[in-house]
């Protein structure tokens, strides 16, 4: 998490209280040193989220109650597992945790949501009594036994009906004389990201939404944060007709597939432009492990293979919070389930 990336989230009018994210950041000091914090949010939505209780505000809502405003602690718009509470040490971690609790409680919310965490943010919302719900991205990391030299290799390891369709799909987009061009940090220039940005609005378009990011936003990373982009741009006789765009952080040599968007329709420009391309320059520059973003069981086939994920949840309405409690128990078994069902139909060749 980069003070930076939530800076410009604010500043560019993505994240704010207009747009249903109103910051109400807790931080915890020692001696005059900050020693945790966590960046809250108190929601009017669930939108943005990629944990989904819409459920649970329409069951508060057809039982006369409210559900918004709820505390929130995520990054906006951004479902990266990572850590959410940042502690110097596993003590402030559980006091971080009873900050949040208290707050909520003192503001009479509904709720508080802390979604993505790591598994030290996991264990200390569980210690506290917290209710914990599973989830499943597709991400793919490199084989740290036998690792991929590149895209052919990667390919070659893939099970060959698997294999067959990539290069089924690729050929598509060759056929109709699309090539790509890779632009990374500050050689990202002005126009190409003016041209992202109107393929990442239709894209949101085309699903009757809005989009959740500005302008602004892009190009307040551009100027803070360039060496963290890495984008792609395909086109057609010189002419460029579609693009995406992923993070990177070389400190960890980890990339997130993130947006995307193009001006015309082509069969499966999408599978090229986001995940065949970032998986390829992963290897290239000796990336590895590719998130490919929320959901998705379509990416086993591309080679991301399941992951679990975590969010912890507090209720402050005792029968709501037994009935999801059980709920989360059973949906928790089925989550389990599921990840073991799409770990038998690994796509990969038995070595």
């Amino acid at each position: 998490m980069h003070l930076e990336y939530l800076a410009a989230l604010h500043a560019s009018d993505s994240a704010v209280p207009e747009t249903g994210w109103a910051p109400q950041f807790i931080t915890l000091e020692a001696s005059g040193e900050l020693v945790a914090g966590t960046a809250l949010y108190l929601k009017s939505h669930s939108y943005g989220e990629y944990v989904f209780d819409w459920a649970w505000a329409d069951a508060y809502r057809r039982h006369g109650l409210r559900y918004y405003p709820k505390l929130q602690g995520a990054v906006p718009f951004t479902p990266v597992p990572g850590s959410r509470l940042l502690a110097r040490s596993a003590l402030w971690r559980t006091r971080l945790v009873d900050a949040i609790g208290r707050y909520a409680r003192e503001a009479k919310l509904s709720s508080a949501h802390v979604l993505f965490g790591d598994d030290a943010d996991q264990a200390a919302f569980a210690a506290a009594g917290w209710m914990l719900r599973q989830g499943v991205q597709f991400h793919w990391m490199q084989d740290t036994e036998r690792p991929v030299a590149d895209f052919t290799e990667l390919l070659s390891r893939l099970q060959r009906d698997k294999r067959k369709k990539i290069q089924q799909e690729r050929r598509r987009v060759q056929d109709q004389g699309i090539t790509f061009t890779s632009h990374e940090g500050t050689a990202i220039a002005e126009p190409l990201w003016d041209f992202f940005y109107r393929c990442y609005t239709l894209t949101y378009e085309a699903h009757h939404s809005t989009p959740y990011l500005t302008r602004d936003f892009f190009a307040r990373m551009a100027g803070t944060m360039p060496q963290h982009w890495v984008m792609f741009v395909a086109r057609r006789d010189g002419e460029p007709i579609a693009a995406s765009l992923i993070a990177v952080d070389a400190s960890t040599r980890a990339a997130w597939g993130r947006y995307w968007g193009c001006i015309e329709p082509v069969p499966c420009l999408h599978f090229e432009a986001c995940y065949y391309q970032p998986l390829a320059w992963c290897l290239s520059n000796g990336y590895t492990r590719f998130e490919g973003g929320a959901q998705g069981e379509h990416k086993m086939a591309r080679g991301l293979l399941p992951v679990a994920t975590g969010s912890a949840h507090w209720l402050r309405d005792e029968r709501f919070a037994a009935a999801v409690a059980d709920f989360l128990a059973s949906e928790g078994q089925g989550v389990e389930n599921y990840v073991d069902e799409l770990r038998e139909r690994n796509p990969f060749k038995t070595p």
